[in-house]
């Protein structure tokens, strides 16, 4: 099945096949959501049969929208269909944009809708094994010093996130 995500060509959006715009490098749409539990964020092991960065850490969830589709309604499909996550809306924190090689070939240049959504101790978790290995709740700045210490382990986008735009998509969480 083809899945056509919204990308910039010749400074024009439109649909694109995945894999040809992550072949090309094409500056294309993106959502990332971080839910948290206070201080813990939620992130994911990717299933090793993902076609880029298999088997790596990353935030809760990441995707490109569908064409037309707006950035929270992603979000809140993405929760749902990569962890079983229902019930939770995530706010909007930010756009950002970078550019990462993600191994293979393929490079990610992502406008991306940043969400964090506050999750309570009763939300239930329930992984779709096609999307995603396993999940832990880890400490912020316990993640980012694991980051730092063994980045081979995470995904380029949430060494990223972490690096340069922590402030950006935390804010108020984010100790002096």
């Amino acid at each position: 099945m083809t899945i056509m995500i919204p990308a910039w060509v010749d400074g024009q959006l439109m649909p694109i096949d995945k894999l040809e715009v992550h072949q090309r490098g094409l500056r294309h749409k993106a959502v990332s959501v971080f839910v948290m539990r206070g201080e813990a964020v939620l992130i994911q092991k990717r299933a090793a049969g993902k076609y880029h960065t298999p088997g790596l850490w990353a935030n809760t969830c990441c995707t490109h929208p569908e064409w037309d589709e707006a950035p929270v309604d992603c979000a809140i499909r993405r929760l749902r269909e990569e962890l079983g996550i229902t019930k939770l809306y995530p706010a909007h924190r930010d756009r950002i944009e970078y550019r990462a090689n993600v191994g293979g070939g393929l490079i990610e240049h992502e406008v991306v809708d940043l969400f964090l959504a506050e999750a309570g101790a009763d939300l239930r978790v329930q992984p779709n094994p096609e999307e995603v290995a396993e999940t832990r709740w880890v400490d912020l700045y316990d993640l980012a010093a694991e980051v730092v210490r063994w980045p081979e382990r995470f995904t380029p986008w949430l060494r990223i996130y972490l690096d340069e735009h922590k402030d950006r998509i935390f804010g108020r969480l984010v100790r002096a």
